[in-house]
């Protein structure tokens, strides 16, 4: 059994559902944070999801606004993902928001 300790960033560029971190097959993750970061200097709203293994979708924020200019932290708890559980988010609008997430990976096998 490993701990690796990782991150993921995306730059949402478009409107559309975006894949942030996929837990991988045999293993677990614990999310520590994760932050949004405007610089557009306009302002935008995200939108964030987790799908489980069965391709449920289960919103963890909806159109949450992040302010101009900003950076938000999104969790004040850390968030399990079981394997091959997704992260997922959304931007109203595309090319102004960025996010990176700390997470720890718990590989089981």
């Amino acid at each position: 059994m490993a701990n690796i300790y990782n991150n993921a960033k995306v730059d949402l560029t478009t409107t559309g559902n975006t894949t942030i971190y996929t837990t991988p097959s045999g293993s677990r993750a614990i999310i520590k944070n994760i932050l949004v970061s405007d610089d557009s200097g306009s302002g935008d709203s995200i939108t964030m999801t987790v799908t489980d293994a069965s391709s449920a979708v289960f919103s963890l924020f909806k159109t949450k606004a992040i302010a101009s200019n900003a950076t938000t932290e999104m969790i004040t708890q850390p968030i399990i993902l079981l394997e091959n559980e997704i992260l997922k988010a959304q931007a109203a609008t595309g090319g102004r928001l960025h996010v990176v997430v700390s997470l720890l990976e718990i590989n089981r096998d």
